[in-house]
């Protein structure tokens, strides 16, 4: 069965030549500033930004990278460009050209810095709801059997998973079962020959500590009871002609799909939901799929104005009635009481690198409870290549460091089944960190709740025309700490301390501005409190 991040990004190659088939109705060209460059469009994209001089054509209607679309592009000299509909947009000769089928983009002059452009942006286009997503998100880990189970999800396995964590020393905190716990796509009970009693499970999972969250997406498989009433009451997306259910391609193969433009469809999927949550003893629900990118043919909607990106939004917003939830996609929706996650990243150094300015673009897009992916990785492919005994420890426990002082941070393969004893210690210790650091990162969500500022910030948001422009190897967490984590094989780094008095990891005072050389061996992880 295809790698359904491998699936993703073939469908949403991010170097499309040339501009997108949408009508050309409006083109806006915005020649830089001096020292002036760019940010946003596409979560996804965060390893680009800020983007080049010249750049292929990025189209929002048609792709999405595996991640988060929002119709914005936000500058470090305080302007933004923001359009209520998807576009297409390059950099050519650092001139940034936006092209829409729809409307002219509105294009803002809100200060000189990134950071007044991001807030602005915000405050006019997706202001903060001062709600936020379940608490424990941010103070306790999250495990997800994705890597160990793959889609042999079953009961017994899971319980063993969760009871490792326990006797590993790692913290308790939510669980998630990930694709393939159902009977089939639409259907929402556990299938009977890999869960002898679910309903005990969750029970079992719940006096261990842990809050339970099931996957699911939009699609029904063909064929299927489900399938058959949701045609019935004409609650899927029906192709061209207005009158069959559309047969959609994504990962997992070819199925029916939940249409989610239509209000009575989505009351009745949410009513399915809930009744699952009490049956079975759950708590929410990681709500994959939504993709621009998978929904690109010539369907019909419920909403006759809808489009891909419509769909996108609706789907994300069912979210919004579950306070423990994921999303990977979708379109808009910041500011929004809902967990986002970066898009599954390959098991390697190369994709570690992806973590940190994929963080960073998420909350200058408005999306500041994001979880950066697994740690060591998300995408299962990965690991069927690696032999037991043959995983680079050191990477797992580097991937594990990033993640102990962003937001969120979630395991899926199991350290103590690939890491030395010692190397396993390491990461429960800081999956132990992340908790002693709840309270503080659960009020930098509290406070994005009501100012729209990210949590994870752009060294150039935090400090604007310092020299931080193209820093992507260390971050701000909230306006307190400078997290620099290793990000490549060995143990020296160099970290860039801005102005103030610093004291590190160690209980070292450093007094920036200044850039200085420093040790990291294998238990550290680098970084700096702000005391003034």
């Amino acid at each position: 069965m295809i790698d359904r991040s491998i699936y993703m990004l073939m469908l949403s190659c991010v170097a499309a030549i040339g501009l997108s088939a949408q009508t050309e109705a409006f083109t806006v060209e915005i020649p830089p500033l001096e020292n002036e460059r760019w940010w946003g469009g596409m979560v996804g994209l965060g390893a680009h930004m800020p983007f080049a001089s010249n750049t292929g054509a990025y189209d929002l209607a048609t792709q999405n990278n595996n991640n988060q679309n929002v119709p914005l592009l936000l500058s470090s000299a305080g302007r933004y460009l923001w359009s209520e509909h998807p576009f297409t947009f390059r950099m050519r000769n650092d001139t940034l050209v936006v092209r829409s089928g729809y409307e002219k983009p509105l294009v803002v002059v809100a200060g000189t810095t990134l950071k007044e452009a991001c807030l602005a942006s915000a405050a006019a286009h997706f202001p903060s709801t001062g709600t936020i997503p379940e608490a424990l998100f941010f103070s306790q880990p999250q495990y997800n059997t994705w890597i160990e189970l793959m889609y042999d999800q079953n009961q017994e396995d899971i319980l063993n998973y969760a009871a490792k964590i326990l006797e590993n020393g790692f913290p308790t905190g939510i669980l998630m079962i990930d694709d393939n716990w159902q009977r089939y796509y639409g259907n929402f009970d556990f299938k009977a020959e890999k869960f002898g009693n679910p309903k005990a499970m969750a029970a079992e999972l719940h006096r261990m500590g842990f809050k339970l969250m099931l996957w699911v997406c939009p699609f029904f498989s063909p064929d299927t009871p489900e399938f058959r009433e949701m045609r019935r009451r004409g609650y899927l997306v029906k192709d061209s002609s207005g009158k069959r259910p559309a047969m959609i391609e994504w990962w997992n193969g070819y199925s029916a799909c939940l249409d989610v433009t239509n209000p009575e469809a989505v009351a009745y999927f949410k009513a399915i939901l809930k009744q699952t949550m009490e049956t079975y003893g759950v708590d929410g629900f990681k709500f994959d799929a939504g993709d621009v990118s998978l929904m690109t043919g010539d369907y019909t909607y419920y909403n006759p104005s809808a489009n891909a990106n419509i769909f996108s939004q609706k789907w994300a917003e069912i979210g919004l009635d579950f306070p423990f939830n994921e999303l990977r996609t979708t379109w808009k929706t910041g500011g929004q009481p809902l967990v986002q996650r970066l898009g599954d990243k390959a098991y390697s150094w190369s994709a570690a690198k992806l973590l940190i300015p994929g963080m960073t673009a998420a909350g200058l897009m408005g999306f500041a409870y994001t979880c950066p992916d697994m740690i060591g990785g998300g995408e299962f492919s990965s690991f069927l290549k690696i032999k037991e005994g043959e995983f680079d420890e050191e990477l797992i426990v580097r991937s594990c460091q990033i993640h102990a002082l962003m937001p969120m941070m979630q395991f899926s393969v199991a350290p103590w089944r690939i890491l030395s004893r010692e190397n396993m210690e390491i990461c429960a210790r800081f999956a132990q960190l992340h908790v002693e650091m709840g309270d503080y990162i659960l009020a930098c969500a509290k406070q994005s709740s009501t100012t729209n500022e990210p949590i994870v910030r752009h060294m150039e948001y935090a400090y604007p025309h310092q020299g931080f422009t193209d820093c992507n190897d260390q971050f701000m967490l909230g306006d307190k700490y400078l997290v620099a984590p290793m990000l490549t094989k060995g143990y020296k780094r160099t970290v860039h301390l801005p102005k103030g008095k610093w004291k590190d990891d160690k209980g070292q005072i450093i007094k920036g501005p200044k850039t200085i050389e420093i040790e990291v061996p294998i238990e550290r992880l680098p970084y700096y409190e702000l005391l003034k």
